[in-house]
């Protein structure tokens, strides 16, 4: 393609800022936002890197902007080259010190994880670095798509690496499912608990989408048992005060469990079925994306270490 020719150490750094960040935001006031800079600085960047490269990286009329075929072929091109600047920087910084601008996706709750400890620590050790957490709306699947189309650097993934092509996936904790039961229940004193013999209670569950319920979906139709979902709930954490409250059972990992209250039944299952809580980042993640990665699996790693049994 002639276009990679014409990309080399002349380019202009910041245009290809702008460029990566309308591609990004597919908006170009969202993109100036994002790279503190004003609308039309923006828009004449990147027609200028248009110009120098002698193609269109995007189509503008009135239903707004769209990458083109060209651009969505250049686009990794471009992160590459920033991402290369980045690396060089942290090369020749006699502190070794990180900078940038780091986005990271994550869940509602991740109370197991001490984020806030962990994130704390990062912070205080590379305060160059802009780190900025989003949340998931629609579970791990848009997660992985922002992180695909470069609107983060780092996410949380709750889903099999299968279901993240083009993306490199590391295992931050194996956690297996656990029955929630209210005190009373028939069940709440068994040893383990069989999900054949849940299924027909009302349960209380993620919505559809979220990463462990995706994976239990699999699970149980695999061991042939269809269930009814009578509450969902976005925030898993959340689901023990709802099982609490009457509103049914609930199979979730065991993880979410961080408050042991005795008013719940929290049992094993007799057939065991795990989940994988993952991280997804671009391949070639930025050296601050790589080290906060490592902190959250180390912190993951210790904890998983603790005593921890269903109680």
């Amino acid at each position: 393609m002639a276009v990679i020719e014409k990309y080399d150490e002349h380019m202009d750094t910041r245009q290809i800022e702008y460029a990566v960040a309308v591609a990004e935001e597919l908006n170009f006031t969202r993109a100036a936002q994002r790279v503190f800079a004003v609308q039309s600085t923006v828009s004449v960047g990147v027609r200028a890197l248009e110009s120098e490269l002698g193609v269109a990286l995007f189509d503008r009329d009135k239903r707004g902007v769209r990458i083109t075929s060209t651009g969505e072929a250049v686009l990794p091109l471009l992160r590459e080259f920033l991402a290369a600047g980045e690396r060089i920087r942290t090369a020749v910084d006699p502190a070794g010190g990180l900078r940038g601008e780091l986005r990271v996706g994550v869940f509602a709750h991740l109370g197991y994880l001490d984020l806030p400890s962990v994130i704390g620590a990062f912070h205080q050790r590379h305060p160059l670095v802009d780190l900025r957490l989003r949340p998931s709306r629609g579970g791990s699947s848009e997660l992985a798509e922002d992180v695909r189309r470069g609107r983060l650097d780092l996410a949380f993934f709750g889903l099999p690496p299968s279901s993240a092509p083009g993306l490199e996936t590391r295992l931050i904790v194996r956690s297996p499912f656990v029955a929630v039961l209210p005190l009373g229940h028939p069940l709440s004193d068994a040893q383990s608990v069989a999900v054949q013999d849940l299924s027909r209670e009302s349960f209380v569950e993620a919505p559809d989408g979220f990463g462990p319920r995706v994976v239990l979906d699999a699970a149980l139709r695999g061991l042939g048992v269809t269930r009814v979902i009578a509450t969902e709930i976005g925030e898993l954490g959340a689901i023990p005060a709802f099982v609490e409250a009457g509103l049914g059972v609930a199979v979730i990992p065991e993880i979410f469990i961080t408050d042991r209250s005795a008013a719940v039944s929290v049992r094993p299952l007799s057939h065991p079925i795990d989940w994988d809580f993952n991280a997804v980042t671009r391949p070639h993640p930025s050296p601050a994306a790589r080290v906060l990665l490592e902190a959250i699996v180390s912190s993951a790693t210790r904890r998983s270490a603790a005593p921890h049994t269903a109680a």
